[in-house]
């Protein structure tokens, strides 16, 4: 099986890196450019018109790796679910930014609406298909806890908080790209131990994907993935540590998107309720750019963010679930 997984991952990472090279040239043909916040660091002007929705044949990869290479299952079914369904999500969002040529496009109301419905498919699919049971691993106390009905609710935070995470990470060439193959590779070590094949090959076939698509996106980025891209990564960390039953582990595996998201929450309430900035640009890996940081050095020390995340989840995970 070990060299199963190894062969997946090599054929989706090969697989994007063709994609992309043909993918590319197509994008900028479409004009699907990406728009630059003026708001942003001034340095990243220069990145107007790079062209965007390159999640498209990150996403064409996995699925072609996962329909190729992977065991077939209800849980591989309802994983490219959840991942497709935010990477539909987030295309509608990117073409209407590439066609308008703005950096606002799907409002936040309709973004949360569309996460609603598909965690709700994907809760009730998850439940009563697969019987997947209504309780909550707490890590470090190793304690199980029977939830009910909060499930549910649980499973929308999850989906939510992961897939906007994400989204936020994802402003600097490289960083969503190379911190989520080390979250997916987590996820293929947590599903190989947890005797789930499926979770194991779809974490192995979206890590070749995310490092397929950083050959193309590291600094100097010739593409970026877009809300295309980010959301379908949340989605697909999401639904496997629902699979899993490592809700709360997604936490530390994740750290550095949890840290994304928490600098721009604690920003925002900060200026609200004392119009007081925290940082000097949220999300966070900007503050480290106005402070004087190079692009590169805040993407490297971001990845071993993720590095160290990962082994401290999966640590966490050995010890207490084997």
């Amino acid at each position: 099986m070990i060299l199963q997984l190894i062969y997946t991952f090599i054929f989706t990472l090969v697989v994007t890196v063709v994609l992309g090279h043909f993918g590319i040239p197509m994008l900028r043909r479409l004009h699907a450019q990406q728009s630059i916040r003026e708001e942003g660091p001034k340095n990243h002007q220069a990145k107007a018109g790079t062209p965007t929705m390159g999640g498209l044949f990150m996403m064409l990869a996995l699925i072609i790796g996962v329909l190729f290479m992977a065991p077939l299952s209800i849980t591989t079914g309802i994983l490219l679910f959840l991942t497709l369904g935010h990477a539909l999500l987030g295309f509608s969002d990117d073409f209407i930014k590439a066609v308008k040529k703005r950096n606002l496009g799907l409002t936040a109301k309709q973004k949360l609406a569309g996460q609603l419905v598909m965690a709700a498919i994907f809760c009730y699919i998850a439940t009563e298909y697969i019987t997947l049971p209504t309780t909550v691993w707490i890590p470090f106390v190793d304690t199980t806890v029977d939830i009910g009905a909060f499930y549910y609710f649980l499973v929308f935070i999850v989906i939510v908080g992961t897939t906007n995470a994400v989204n936020l990470t994802d402003g600097l060439d490289g960083l969503a790209a190379g911190t989520g193959a080390v979250a997916a590779i987590s996820y293929a070590v947590i599903g190989l131990l947890a005797g789930l094949p499926s979770v194991a090959f779809y974490g192995v076939a979206l890590c070749g994907a995310a490092l397929g698509f950083l050959y193309y996106n590291m600094n100097p980025a010739k593409v970026f993935m877009g809300d295309t891209g980010s959301l379908a990564l949340g989605g697909a960390f999401a639904g496997m540590a629902i699979m899993t039953k490592t809700e709360l582990l997604l936490v530390i595996i994740g750290g550095i998107f949890v840290m994304e998201a928490l600098s721009v929450i604690i920003q925002v309430a900060s200026f609200k309720t004392r119009g007081v900035r925290v940082f000097k640009m949220s999300p966070i890996h900007h503050h480290f750019e106005l402070s004087g940081w190079g692009e590169q050095k805040v993407v490297t020390r971001f990845w071993l963010g993720g590095c160290i995340c990962a082994i401290i989840g999966l640590a966490v995970y050995i010890v207490q679930c084997q």
